[in-house]
C-alpha cells in the first residue's frame, strides 16, 4: 500500500473528527464558522490520482453535510473547489506548478499563501451562498464569507506549518 494513499486517509478522518466534534461547535455570533475540514483537498499530493481526489473530496463533503444536516452544500462546495483546484495552483504558483515541483506544505511564501486564500475563499463563497440562497441577503453572504474564510486561513496556516513533518 502506498504511503501517500495512508497519509491522506489519516488526514481525511483526522480533520473530519476534529471539524465535526470541535469545529463545528464553535459560532462566533452566528457569522464565523471555521472550516478547516477543507485542508484536505488543499493538502492533496498535486500528481497522484485526478479520479480518486475528486471523488475522496466529495464524500469528505458529504460526510460533513451528513453531520451537519446542510443538504449537499458541503458535498457541492468540496466538489467543485477539487475541481477546480488545479487552475488556482496554476494561478498561484504558475510554471512550477505545470512542472509539479511544489509541495504546500514545504516553505512560507506568497505562492503558498494566495493558493489557500483563493482556495478557502472560492469553497466559502460557494458554501455560503448555497446556504443561505437569497438574494436579499447578500451582504450577510458577503459578511459571512470574509469573516469565515480569514478565521479559516488563519487556523490552517497555523495547522500546516505547526504540524509539518520535520525533514531529516
Amino acid at each position: 500500500m502506498n504511503s501517500n494513499f495512508i497519509l491522506n486517509s489519516i488526514r481525511f478522518v483526522v480533520l473530519l473528527i476534529i471539524q465535526i466534534f470541535v469545529l463545528n461547535q464553535i459560532n462566533f455570533g452566528g457569522w464565523i464558522d471555521p472550516y478547516v475540514y477543507i485542508l484536505f483537498i488543499i493538502l492533496y499530493p498535486i500528481n497522484s490520482n485526478k479520479f480518486g481526489f475528486i471523488t475522496a473530496s466529495f464524500f469528505l463533503g458529504l460526510v460533513m453535510d451528513i453531520f451537519s444536516d446542510s443538504g449537499g452544500v458541503h458535498a457541492t462546495a468540496c466538489l467543485l473547489l477539487a475541481y477546480l483546484r488545479p487552475s488556482f495552483l496554476r494561478f498561484a504558483f504558475g510554471l512550477s506548478y505545470e512542472y509539479q515541483t511544489i509541495r504546500i506544505a514545504d516553505k512560507l511564501s506568497v505562492d503558498r499563501f494566495t493558493f489557500i486564500m483563493i482556495s478557502i475563499l472560492f469553497h466559502h463563497t460557494i458554501l455560503f451562498s448555497l446556504e443561505v440562497y437569497r438574494l436579499d441577503l447578500f451582504f450577510e453572504i458577503i459578511s459571512r464569507t470574509i469573516l469565515s474564510t480569514i478565521f479559516t486561513f488563519i487556523i490552517c496556516v497555523i495547522s500546516i506549518y505547526l504540524i509539518k513533518p520535520s525533514r531529516k
